[in-house]
């Protein structure tokens, strides 16, 4: 029986019903690049299901017989595609498949950002009353800058469109956006915005993104969230402009190096609400991201399989 590695500790039934042909092997939690290629050499798997870790061209060349790498979920960028497409490896993503839990989690944060829900929440149950003192921040009317337009961009803007916020956006490769989303620069979205949320994928390009000058050319006292990834942002920035006040607030779900460690500099910061990168993690997001990610290997084996009988064919 031909096996499908999953860089996790499990999978949704659904989509191992889909897989019921395969034997599937486990690789726990928190697979190290040592844990994945062993299992490589003792499985030789025809596909991986990444969940967590990362794929690097060590973990493909354990693997002779891999012909598709699948995401569980949308980002690839712990896959290394480059040696991927060297090797004929081919590297496919569930997209959409978490886009409303993780455009909720940006909505989340973005709220209890403006609303400093953490820092009352904690005062309230410290017996506090601050009613007469504290002033939150109305989102209605102020322009909100997303980076990034796909799936979970868009459901993002239509939340935040709801709420009676201008959306703009900046996206090089966003076609047929609908009415309520402008279109604009990124130093448009720098200067214009009251709140920027991120929801790109990290690339060479865009490492730090959000860095000591771009933060310094936004409106004082903007709010950041980060949904996408870590790496967009460099954290030692971001930490000053908070304690500065040119950053009223971030909210994080990710991180540059995760998971985070303890003494994190972000930790105990007051202006700073933190997830575990989690805003993908629900109930109904863990059956969709299984399930696409069964449904793209199995499109691609089938391909190849349908493909290999003429291959092998002898030419007339």
């Amino acid at each position: 029986m031909n096996t499908i590695l999953v860089t996790g500790a499990d999978l949704a039934q659904q989509a191992l019903d889909l897989l019921a042909d395969y034997e599937i092997v486990y690789a726990g939690k928190t697979p190290t690049e040592e844990d994945l290629v062993a299992l490589c050499r003792a499985h030789n798997p025809v596909a991986i299901i990444v969940r967590y870790g990362k794929v690097d061209a060590t973990v493909m060349d354990a693997a002779p017989a891999l012909q598709v790498i699948s995401k569980h979920g949308s980002g690839t960028d712990t896959i290394d595609k480059v040696a991927a497409k060297a090797r004929g490896i081919e590297v496919v993503a569930a997209a959409g498949a978490n886009a409303a839990a993780v455009a909720e989690q940006a909505l989340a944060l973005l709220l209890a950002c403006a609303k400093s829900v953490v820092q009352l929440d904690a005062r309230m149950h410290a017996g506090h009353w601050d009613k007469a003192t504290h002033k939150s921040l109305e989102l209605a009317g102020r322009t909100v800058g997303l980076v990034g337009l796909g799936a979970i961009g868009l459901r993002f803007a239509r939340m935040a469109d709801a709420m009676g916020m201008r959306v703009i956006g900046f996206d090089p490769f966003a076609k047929n956006l609908p009415d309520y989303v402008q279109a604009v620069s990124l130093d448009t979205i720098w200067r214009e915005s009251d709140a920027i949320s991120l929801h790109c994928p990290l690339t060479d390009d865009n490492r730090n993104l959000l860095n000591a000058a771009t933060l310094a050319q936004c409106k004082r006292s903007v709010i950041v969230v980060n949904t996408a990834r870590g790496g967009l942002i460099d954290e030692a920035a971001l930490l000053a402009a908070v304690r500065s006040g040119q950053v009223m607030a971030a909210g994080l779900d990710s991180f540059a190096v995760e998971p985070m460690a303890a003494g994190h500099p972000f930790q105990g910061e007051k202006h700073f609400i933190l997830s575990p990168h989690i805003g993908g993690v629900t109930g109904d997001a863990y059956v969709n991201m299984g399930v696409g990610a069964a449904k793209n290997l199995l499109d691609v084996l089938d391909r190849d399989r349908r493909k290999a009988p003429a291959a092998a064919a002898p030419a007339a």
